[in-house]
């Protein structure tokens, strides 16, 4: 089967971002035809007349919709594409040259039904980007499940960088109603649905994050509160490694508490953790200051998810409602 892409792209009020996707999308060196599908999802700052000036230059559909969330706002993307392959892209994305020939190249070598590709940072974002990028993407603070090469086990592909055929989206309804954690939700209804899924990974995106630290730890707050509901619903899929930061942040403390008592050797090994860290991000990133700024970042990761997975397994495991009746900031309401 060749593949016709249609890239859905979500956006809320981001106009901006979408003249930059949009302007890396018409430098793709790939020679076929493909459409790109923007669903707005009850945006009060519009991109159509940013739309409009690459109407030209791109195959473009543009649909305004109610505010539903982005998993709906995909389905609703992929309903009314025409291709047979889905790109699953964020608005805050950068795509290089190359990306969609990388992804027709990984298909016809070795054809899946689900693929994710990494992210990187650009040479243009900001210090404080390039470090959240590190964290979100190293061996060291994720085990590479965000598209890293050493990544373990079978991959699960995130929605900024994800791309379903439509066979797979029609046989699974596409996203569900949780945000975040749609993404490996579907995937895993993806793998029950008997279709597999594999990393692309020379097929990345820039991932431009627009985001500050107060943005970053509620995010990853809510990925940790995301993870024992996940595990409820796909038993079969969790891991004790979800448990690491939770473990790691409650033994950081003991650590500080055993100094006090002249116990040093579990704080020593804590440092010499953060002082591997430090030397990978800037072995990297080649900046001192991005490397400070992502030992900076990987406390806040740690802390916000271990926290965030902490309380979310207490309340599933000793309280009798539904996930959407303890967390409903987590749930878009059905339509």
């Amino acid at each position: 089967m060749e593949a016709f892409f249609s890239i859905v792209v979500p956006v809320y009020n981001r106009p901006e971002e979408v003249r930059e996707l949009l302007q890396s999308l018409a430098q793709q060196d790939f020679e076929r035809d493909f459409e790109v599908v923007i669903v707005e999802d009850g945006s009060s700052e519009s991109s159509e007349s940013i739309i409009k000036n690459f109407q030209e230059q791109l195959q473009i559909s543009y649909y305004f919709k109610e505010n539903s969330g982005p998993g709906d706002s995909r389905n609703f993307g992929m309903q009314k594409a025409k291709g047979n392959y889905f790109l699953i892209l964020d608005s805050d994305c950068i795509l290089p040259n190359q990306y969609l020939s990388e992804v027709d190249k990984e298909l016809k070598a070795n054809f899946v039904h689900c693929f994710g590709g990494p992210d990187a940072a650009d040479a243009s974002f900001t210090k404080v980007q390039k470090a959240i990028n590190y964290v979100m993407t190293s061996f060291l603070t994720t085990g590479g499940i965000r598209g890293g090469k050493k990544s373990v086990g079978k991959f699960q592909p995130r929605s900024f960088n994800m791309g379903i055929s439509k066979e797979a989206f029609e046989k699974t309804g596409g996203f569900g109603r949780i945000h975040p954690g749609e993404d490996p939700d579907l995937t895993f209804r993806i793998w029950n649905a008997g279709f597999e899924s594999r990393l692309f990974p020379n097929a990345f995106v820039y991932h431009k994050r627009r985001i500050d630290w107060n943005k970053f730890y509620i995010q990853v707050n809510k990925f940790g509160m995301v993870r024992p509901i996940l595990n409820k619903w796909h038993p079969g899929t969790s891991r004790i490694t979800y448990w690491f930061p939770t473990l790691f942040i409650f033994g950081l403390i003991v650590a500080f508490i055993l100094a006090l008592f002249g116990i040093v050797l579990p704080i020593a090994l804590y440092a010499f953790y953060f002082v591997i860290l430090f030397l990978d991000a800037l072995r990297k990133e080649g900046n001192m200051k991005i490397a400070f700024w992502a030992l900076y970042a990987a406390i806040i990761q740690f802390i916000g998810y271990g926290i965030g997975f902490f309380k979310s397994t207490m309340l599933l495991n000793f309280s009798s409602k539904e996930p959407e009746e303890l967390f409903p900031k987590l749930f878009f309401k059905k339509k």
